[in-house]
């Protein structure tokens, strides 16, 4: 036998050490690719491996990566596992495919990341030189993040050796995507442009300048990657006297089409196209004209728009009485309307358009921990209702990450990693704290009304693939009670962290002022959690988005500027592998259809493997709802609906959703707005065949 082989040579001709490990869990991977469960055997084979390398390389003759898989492949075939040296070869040819076409996209996958993964992060995250040349690999991005968030513990006595143990505990997380922080913070962490919040609520008065300075704000939050929402609620409506001019005023929609037209022509940093949330309260005079803009394609396409309900409308819907509409000038009663007409528009033009979605402000405001500071608006997505001039960042958790594929009927919270969640929900806090002073704000304002309350929204991201890992069936009893639970856990976690940071930091500036004071001695953040939809850093983290179901188990995803990205659901293609039941013809039907309830899988598989339309509207609501009951500020979700679903349906949605807690609702009828940014591979057929191309940019 030779002497013991040390070092390796990669393909980039560094040279790192030999590790056996690595070889263990490639081929472990290949057999449970065609069913394999002995990881003993695993281990056997790579010793096996590690013996012919030992024989035929040294430390002066160092092998290439090439050359050990070359073993690997020999010594599977000659030890009889043709099933699993198969799978190990095409796994490398896949690999090797992904490693040109990055060579090609001009960036160094230092990962192995997923090729889809690779493409958002070249399109719109990783640094480039002044010629557009990207400079940097995914993990030096995680490294450059990692490293300036874990500066500001300069700030409260931390020397270079406790900096140090931050940036490896934050570059950690980030890198074995446990963890990920919103957008902004990812492009823009240690660049000359600073900005790391993705949410920002403005405030918009009745007053010419105050609107077009927040026309200017807006301008300068979106170059900087950030989103903004607005209540338009305090603007005189349409036709009113406008007493300085002795003429009459043409209303918030008027107004809101000048905040589209600056979101058009300004591009986020250059990365990010703008984002709006334009909300009207229910009782504004001109909230009809609002509720049906939508339904006209092509206008306000820079906004999502919702409707802030509040609970005496909501009454008068179910006792079928008049409600007031109220001139926000002077307070005075305008008109009366059956409120049941209004609640049948809002649901017919979301029905037919996707849009207005629904705010229940009495909700958002009761549970408001900052009562002195009321909420009117959301950032775009709703998931972050805000007082005026606030901004926060958010980053996400992976909950696919803390569970092993497990599908024993032992109680589902033995199979999750509580210790490890802990850890990386407490890291997390910590982390989005850091953001808050290192933030480079786009306003002095901004910045006051931040450091105020401090608010942080920790989220999730992956709950669809946890449940699959788990055998349980999105939509059942059971993954309520995971939601509930899960969600339970790390908001009593964060809120624990940003206790012990109050005691070492200081609370927020207005702790005495806040429901906390009287619960707890200290609080650093008046909110802890948020969950956000995730979009692309969930395309990073190859998992599923915030804590929607899977949109299809094969489908194409819309990003950026209209490329379309392919995915499969890993795990239940390893499921199909596991039981010998992959083929390319069910694979194709699958694809086709974006759900296996059609096909002739065991009825287990049907069962655990569903994906967002083979859910009831009522199911996505009541998941919705327990994820909100332990989140601090809101929950983003939509609810899917086949094309088949009515108005009724819709009404049904949004009044649950009252009842159950939310704090909001969205639904999304398939086919109402042309291609959405997610569609299941065949209506994109169907789509494309009509020559129809729908808006590649719209928010579904």
């Amino acid at each position: 036998m030779g002497v013991t082989v040390t070092k390796i040579k990669k393909r980039d001709g560094r040279v790192v050490p030999f590790d056996k490990e690595k070889i263990t869990n490639a081929i472990w991977k290949a057999a449970q690719a065609v069913g394999g469960k002995d990881r003993e055997e695993a281990e056997r084979l790579a010793d096996a491996v590690t013996k012919v390398i030992n024989e035929k390389y040294s430390d002066q003759n160092i092998p290439g990566v090439e050359d050990i898989q070359d073993i690997v492949e020999k010594v599977l075939i000659e030890e009889g596992h043709a099933k699993t040296a198969k799978a190990y070869i095409l796994y490398r040819h896949r690999r090797t495919v992904e490693r040109e076409l990055a060579k090609i996209m001009g960036v160094r996958d230092d990962l192995k990341l997923p090729l889809n993964s690779l493409q958002v992060l070249q399109r719109r995250y990783l640094l480039r030189d002044d010629t557009g040349e990207i400079v940097e690999t995914p993990s030096q991005m995680f490294r450059r993040v990692a490293h300036y968030i874990a500066s500001a513990e300069r700030n409260y006595g931390g020397d270079e050796t406790t900096i140090k143990e931050y940036a490896d505990a934050f570059y950690e997380i980030m890198v074995n995507f446990e963890f990920i922080p919103n957008s902004p913070t990812l492009m823009n962490a240690d660049t000359p442009l600073g900005q790391l919040s993705a949410c920002f609520v403005l405030g918009v008065k009745d007053d010419l300048n105050d609107i077009f300075d927040a026309v200017k704000y807006t301008a300068l939050i979106h170059k900087t990657g950030g989103g903004t929402g607005f209540a338009f609620s305090f603007l005189r409506p349409k036709g009113d006297r406008v007493k300085a001019t002795s003429g009459v005023a043409s209303g918030p929609l008027s107004f809101m089409r000048v905040f589209d037209v600056a979101t058009d022509v300004i591009k986020q940093g250059g990365k990010r196209r703008g984002a709006n949330m334009g909300i009207l309260h229910v009782w504004h005079p001109d909230i009809e004209e609002f509720i049906t803009m939508k339904q006209t394609p092509g206008v306000m396409e820079n906004f999502n728009i919702s409707v802030a309900v509040d609970d005496r409308f909501m009454r008068a819907v179910e006792n079928d009485e008049e409600y007031e509409l109220i001139n926000p000038r002077n307070g005075e009663s305008v008109r009366k309307v059956r409120a049941k007409s209004i609640f049948e528009l809002i649901t017919y033009s979301a029905w037919k358009s996707a849009e207005p979605g629904v705010l229940f402000i009495d909700t958002i405001n009761k549970t408001n921990p900052t009562p002195q500071y009321p909420i009117n608006s959301t950032n775009p997505c709703g998931e972050v209702p805000m007082p005026d001039y606030e901004s926060c960042n958010l980053g996400s958790i992976n909950l696919e990450k803390f569970v092993e594929l497990d599908w024993s009927k032992t109680d589902w919270r033995k199979k999750v990693n509580w210790e490890r969640l802990r850890y990386v929900v407490r890291i997390a806090v910590q982390f989005l704290d850091n953001v808050i002073d290192l933030n480079k704000y786009p306003l002095p304002i901004i910045e006051e009304a931040t450091k105020r309350h401090r608010r942080i929204g920790l989220g999730v991201m992956g709950f669809a693939n946890m449940l699959y890992n788990m055998g349980i069936k999105y939509g059942s009893p059971e993954s309520f009670e995971v939601g509930e639970e899960v969600m339970r856990f790390i908001t009593e976690e964060a809120r624990k962290m940003s206790v012990e940071l109050g005691r070492a930091r200081g609370s927020f500036p207005e702790f005495e002022k806040s429901v906390w004071k009287g619960k707890y001695d200290a609080m650093r953040n008046a909110t802890v959690t948020s969950i956000a939809p995730t979009g692309t850093i969930s395309m990073i983290a190859n998992t599923s988005s915030g804590i929607e179901p899977a949109f299809a188990l094969a489908y194409f995803k819309i990003v950026m500027d209209g490329t379309r990205l392919y995915y499969g659901n890993s795990i239940f293609e390893h499921a199909l592998k596991v039981r010998g039941l992959y083929s390319e013809e069910l694979m194709k039907k699958v694809i086709d259809e974006g759900s296996v309830q059609n096909t002739n899988l065991p009825e287990d598989l049907k069962d655990v493997f569903v994906a967002a339309y083979d859910i009831t509207p009522e199911q996505h609501v009541k998941m919705q709802a327990a994820f909100q009951k332990y989140t601090d500020l809101a929950v983003s979700k939509t609810v899917n609906m086949p094309p088949e679903a009515t108005v009724e349906d819709v009404k049904k949605v949004y009044m649950l959703a009252w009842k159950s807690g939310c704090k909001g609702i969205t639904i999304y009828r398939e086919g109402s707005r042309g291609i959405a940014v997610i569609e299941r591979v065949k209506t994109i057929k169907k789509q494309d065949e009509n020559g129809g191309n729908g808006n590649d940019d719209e928010v579904g």
